[in-house]
């Protein structure tokens, strides 16, 4: 369990194709005595170690545990790289979200916060307790201090909550910090007085099929409600909304917004919604690793394009 890691540093826009760029130029860039990395990455020397960790939390890159600490780009930080270099697509964005968000390793406050922590209206401090809680029961040899915890919290309210909606005083118009995660509207303010927050649940029209479809297959191979049958697999939608690794977890999402995101993908003939006496199901594509699904997600943006023009 990792707390902290991103130095106080919340992800900016253009950090991760700033990442995955020189990643792919360098493997040594972070830790490369030839040439001082502040140099290559145009950033300072702590916001350079947030930027190393932030590759590994969201799944684009990975480092050895021994030897030399070079990074890789990982099968989805080279699809990313190759198709959306600036890390502008919505798809994008939802793939970030999950890795993050079941990252129990790199990324454990985010875990907790979205797969553990259920008060949907909280303070700094409801956090605090709850995960220090937590990793009393559950980890107690990881339990870092309160004000690393806290510290976890402000970056994760950072990361979903624009700048000028939390201070809009202090923000100026063309000072454009904020973490593209922002986008996805999972967290918002209820009560800026007395510093009150909230789970949103974002627009399922933001879930692409095809993104659906590879978050699923990633969450399959935690859950226990899963069977194969033939070239099928299948997984009860209760399970899509509170298992481990879910849809539902990661993005805060209720039983009608789900249904909403498994119709449409549905629609779109990426899986099928069984009905059944008392249980529903997800059928899915066994033949389909998650990582393919991604692959088809560009391209079908890629022909999208073509169409337009």
């Amino acid at each position: 369990m990792k707390f902290r890691g991103h130095e106080t540093f919340f992800i900016r826009k253009g950090w991760l194709g700033k990442g995955l760029k020189n990643v792919a130029d360098k493997a040594d860039v972070f830790v490369t005595k030839e040439v001082n990395p502040m140099d290559i990455l145009g950033i300072g020397s702590n916001m350079v170690k947030s930027l190393r960790y932030w590759m590994q939390a969201a799944g684009l890159a990975t480092e050895p545990r021994s030897g030399k600490r070079v990074q890789t780009l990982t099968d989805l930080g080279r699809i990313i790289y190759q198709q959306d270099p600036y890390l502008e697509e919505l798809g994008t964005l939802l793939l970030l979200q999950y890795e993050l968000a079941t990252n129990i390793e790199l990324a454990t406050s985010w875990y907790f916060f979205f797969q553990e922590f259920n008060m949907q209206e909280f303070t700094k401090d409801d956090f605090v307790r709850a995960l220090g809680n937590y990793l009393a029961l559950n980890a107690p040899e990881a339990a870092p201090s309160d004000r690393s915890i806290t510290d976890d919290f402000n970056c994760i309210a950072s990361t979903y909550i624009p700048r000028n909606k939390s201070n809009p005083g202090k923000i100026s118009p063309e000072n454009n910090i904020d973490c593209p995660l922002g986008e996805l509207g999972l967290i918002d303010i209820a009560n800026k007085e007395k510093k009150v927050y909230k789970k949103s649940i974002p627009a399922a029209k933001i879930f692409h099929p095809f993104i659906v479809q590879a978050m699923i297959l990633r969450g399959m191979a935690q859950q226990k409600n899963v069977s194969d049958k033939s070239q099928q697999l299948e997984i009860e939608i209760n399970s899509l909304l509170h298992g481990k690794n879910s849809i539902g977890k990661v993005f805060n999402l209720d039983t009608i917004t789900l249904l909403d995101v498994l119709r449409n993908a549905e629609h779109r003939k990426v899986l099928k919604i069984i009905r059944t006496a008392g249980l529903d199901v997800v059928q899915l594509d066994a033949c389909c690793p998650a990582i393919e699904c991604v692959r088809k997600y560009y391209q079908d943006l890629n022909y999208l394009d073509r169409e337009e023009a």
